[in-house]
This record gives structure tokens, sequence and C-alpha cells, in this order.
């Protein structure tokens, strides 16, 4: 068998100096260029929400701005002055919801998860079954039973239609699943010799070890729940209990608004800001998560 060629290096001072690769270089280039497409459309959003009137109508369009202010987001703030619902409401509405929803998430996939894998009720490998086949639709196409649901049992234009549905989804409750599997039953019967009862081997024992993936799972919640404009449009009819995505479509629509053009982008971004802010605070709870659940395999 032939000897591999090995990569020649320099030598200099007594320290080996790998030779640089001119794929290496293509590389960098390709992903140096990638980062600026995408983080183009965020700059460019950041720049338009503190772009003064007189920078938003100029020819050629400027992507940098050079005068930043913060009237667009004093015109937002008065651009509902018509309605009776201030724009301080949807955004209470929009914070409540996401908390409170991403909270039960954490607890109910968390219980769920851990109850089937580790005490094996009967119908567990049925109702798993069950989950993994609902991964195949789409959240629209369950909007019409949850909705039917919903308006049965009398939760219409509350906070509870909105919080209700969205907490044991799908994948939600596999990503959960998927990660209680590597936890060690010899730990877990340890506790129980000692005399921990399970819901202090839950709270003590079983969700420090789940930190990983229920960090992703607030990420993903809080990204999903914040952004929702589809939900409140279905279950919610009065105005005072209408969500800040739904509120920046009225605005970005509504009479009024074409003077003051640069309110849309301030209220993307203040949609958006939230959800950067909490990936990169748990960025490294999720590439963890990425790194050794089961999803990997």
């Amino acid at each position: 068998m032939s000897k591999k060629k090995e990569k020649k290096v320099k030598i200099k001072n007594g320290k080996v100096k790998k030779r640089f690769k001119f794929s290496r270089l293509l590389v960098l280039i390709l992903v140096g260029c990638l980062v600026v497409f995408c983080a183009f459309p965020l700059v460019a959003l950041i720049c338009r929400a503190f772009m003064p009137l007189d920078e938003l109508y100029v020819f050629p369009p400027r992507i940098f701005v050079r005068h930043p202010t913060l009237q667009n987001y004093k015109d937002l703030l008065t651009s509902l002055s018509s309605s009776t619902v201030p724009f301080s409401r949807y955004i209470f509405n929009s914070l409540w919801v996401t908390v409170v929803t991403v909270f039960c998430t954490i607890i109910v996939c968390s219980m769920g998860a851990y109850g089937m894998v580790k005490h094996k009720p009967i119908g567990a490998a049925t109702v798993f079954t069950v989950v993994v086949a609902a991964l195949g639709f789409s959240g629209h196409v369950t909007k019409i039973p949850s909705y039917m649901i919903v308006s049965s049992v009398g939760l219409m234009d509350s906070y509870a239609a909105l919080i209700v549905p969205s907490v044991a989804t799908a994948y939600n409750f596999f990503l959960m699943k998927q990660f209680c599997e590597q936890l060690p039953d010899s730990l877990l019967e340890a506790a129980r010799i000692d005399g921990a009862k399970e819901l202090r081997i839950f709270w003590t024992i079983v969700m420090p070890l789940l930190k990983p993936a229920w960090s992703t799972l607030c990420v993903l919640t809080f990204i999903s729940s914040w952004n929702d404009s589809f939900s409140p449009l279905v279950y919610i009819h009065s105005d005072a209990m209408k969500t800040l995505p739904l509120a920046i479509q009225t605005i970005s629509g509504g009479a009024g608004v074409v003077a003051r053009s640069g309110t849309p982008a301030a209220a993307a971004l203040l949609t958006t800001a939230p959800t950067i802010i909490i990936y990169l605070i748990m960025k490294g709870q999720v590439l963890q998560t990425m790194a050794y659940s089961g999803i990997k395999s």
C-alpha cells in the first residue's frame, strides 16, 4: 500500500508552521459572504427604523442612516391615537401570552416526556407514534379543529385561546422525549433508594440535567409565540386582546401612516429585537442540545 503524502511545512526558529491552503481561503471568503448576505436585512431594518423622514425618500436610496432619530418610535406610539386601545396594550398582550406559553410548554413537555420515557405507562408507544405522525401536519392544517375545540369550550377572545393550543405541540414533546432517553437510570434509582419522591427527583435531578433541552425549547417557543399573528387573527375579536404582530399589520396598512413610513420599520424592529436577544442569551444551550440530543443521529 502506498503511503499518504505528508503535508509540507516550513520550519523556522524551531517552530513548525503549516502551509496555508488556498481552499481554506475560499471557504473563509464564502462564509464571510454568507454572513454579510444574512446580516444585510437586519442591518437595513435597524438603519431604517432610526432613519429620519428626509433620508427615507432620497434618491438613490440610502442603506445606512446618517442622522439617527427616535421620531419613528414616537410616531409609532401615536399612530393609533384614533383608536381606543393604546399601543402599549398590544405589547403587554404579546409579553403575557409569550411568557405564559413558554413556562407552560417547558413544564408540560418536560413532565410528559419524563413520565413516558422513565415510567413507561401503558400505551406509551402508541402515544409516541401519534406524536411522530403529528409532526407531518402543518400548524395551519390543525387550526380548524383547534378553532372548533376552543369555540366549544368558550375560550374565544381570551388569553387562554392563544396559550392553551400552543402548549403541547408535537415537535416540543418530541425534542424533550429524545433528550430524556439519555438520562441515566442508575442516577434516578439512587435517588429513589435515598427516599426522594418523584416530584423532588424531577425538580432537583431531571430538570437540571435537561437544561440544554428546555433552554432550546424556551427559545423556539418564544420565537413562535412572539411572532404568531395568525392565531390572534383566528381566536381574537376585540381590539384590546390583539397582540403586537397583528397590531403591526394594522399599522403597516392603516390610514395616515404614509406620511410616517418609518413607523413600520420601527415596529418591525421592536418585534424582532426580543427574539434576537433571547437567542443570543441562550445560544450556547441551543448548540449543546443540537450536539448531544438524539436528533443528531
